[in-house]
């Protein structure tokens, strides 16, 4: 009775998969572009240009206003708070705080780890400085504009 059990379950699961359709062997995936409004709001000047120096100063005062109790640090509330605020303003890029270590509460480096990772990421030339070339790569095949300075502006 047992065996005839995990047939038929067995069975029932099959029935239920299905195949992908398959692929037009031409039809390629498209190229992953990472989520580059996580640091827009860091280009204080609005130059088009983002500086380490700007995203730290960004993301500190981010942090700041994010403590609103003023001990350095998220407890549960304050990363609840913020969490609700990025997947209000950014639901399909919204980078959720998390507290990596288990001490009970997000500190500025988890606070700022998704953003330093994607500005590293993104700074080919690792000059500490994202140019607009480095913002929005060309895509694959694509002619380079005559207006490109190729670098650092």
């Amino acid at each position: 009775m047992r065996v005839s059990i995990v047939v038929l379950c067995a069975a029932a699961l099959g029935a239920c998969s299905s195949e992908r359709p398959p692929r037009d062997p031409d039809d390629k995936p498209a190229p992953f572009h990472p989520p580059v409004e996580i640091l827009l709001r860091y280009d204080a000047n609005h130059d088009g240009v983002l500086t380490r120096a700007e995203l730290e100063a960004g993301l500190k005062a981010d942090f700041a206003a994010a403590d609103t109790n003023h001990d350095g640090r998220l407890d549960e509330d304050e990363t609840r708070a913020v969490n609700y605020q990025r997947w209000n303003e950014n639901a399909s890029t919204a980078s959720t705080l998390v507290d990596w270590n288990q001490d009970g509460h997000v500190d500025f480096n988890e606070f700022a780890g998704t953003a330093r990772s994607l500005f590293v990421e993104l700074d080919k030339d690792s000059n500490g400085v994202l140019s607009a070339k480095e913002w929005h790569p060309p895509k694959p095949g694509a002619k380079p504009d005559a207006h490109e300075d190729g670098g650092n502006e």
